[in-house]
């Protein structure tokens, strides 16, 4: 089955864990499949699947996934709410799932690659600050100028691509694909939660309602 090839394909990178606490550019998707005109569509119940290393960074996504299905009208439910981090993904867990909540499509995302460069940031911009304050360890009053430089900080850049799959129930086949890409900025000191999930899943959604995979 081709949800069995997916499986067997799922790149198994904890690095994400990591950019899923970064800072991110909106996705850019490209199409490589088109939904052939015997497709079914437009679907109106999709189970959502991720599929990455991270049990976390699988509920992540997912969860913006549904959110964003659920707000254009369409039912959607994420795999990882009916299973746990030990749950296997195998064909006949999602086969499960699909008839538990009568979905008539299943939407597969999995990690294709992961770049990642970093390099040394210094902050130009000097800072001054003055102190006047009483000390029981001084008898007089002390005036402080300090210079205060920005301590050097590492800045990773990533650059993260998923695969987008979506599969119709009724011809067990795939009937629509893109891959999706996020150039992903993350401040070793000041990283930002959650940025990369929402780009990803608003590429990935925005995608489906344009192609008419779900109604508009």
């Amino acid at each position: 089955m081709f949800l069995t090839s997916i499986m067997r394909k799922t790149l198994l990178i904890s690095g994400l864990a990591i950019v899923l606490s970064a800072c991110a550019s909106s996705s850019q998707v490209v199409r490589v499949m088109d939904v052939p005109k015997s497709a079914d569509t437009p679907y109106k119940k999709v189970l959502v699947v991720a599929l990455f290393n991270s049990f976390d960074s699988r509920r992540y996504l997912e969860k913006e996934i549904v959110d964003r299905l659920t707000g254009f009208g369409t039912a959607a439910v994420a795999s990882t709410t009916m299973m746990n981090s030990l749950t296997p993904s195998t064909r006949e867990t999602y086969v499960a799932m699909v008839d538990k909540i009568g979905a008539d499509a299943v939407l597969v995302s999995r990690l294709v690659s992961l770049g990642t460069d970093a390099k040394i940031r210094t902050d130009e911009d000097t800072r001054y600050k003055y102190n006047l304050r009483s000390s029981y360890y001084f008898n007089v009053y002390e005036i402080n100028a300090q210079q205060y430089v920005e301590p050097e900080t590492y800045e990773f850049n990533h650059s993260v691509r998923l695969a987008t799959q979506l599969i119709s129930v009724a011809s067990k086949e795939p009937v629509w694909a893109i891959e999706s890409t996020s150039t992903v900025v993350q401040d070793a000191m000041n990283d930002r939660i959650y940025s990369i999930v929402v780009s990803e899943a608003e590429g990935i959604t925005s995608s489906m309602r344009r192609d008419g995979l779900i109604a508009r």
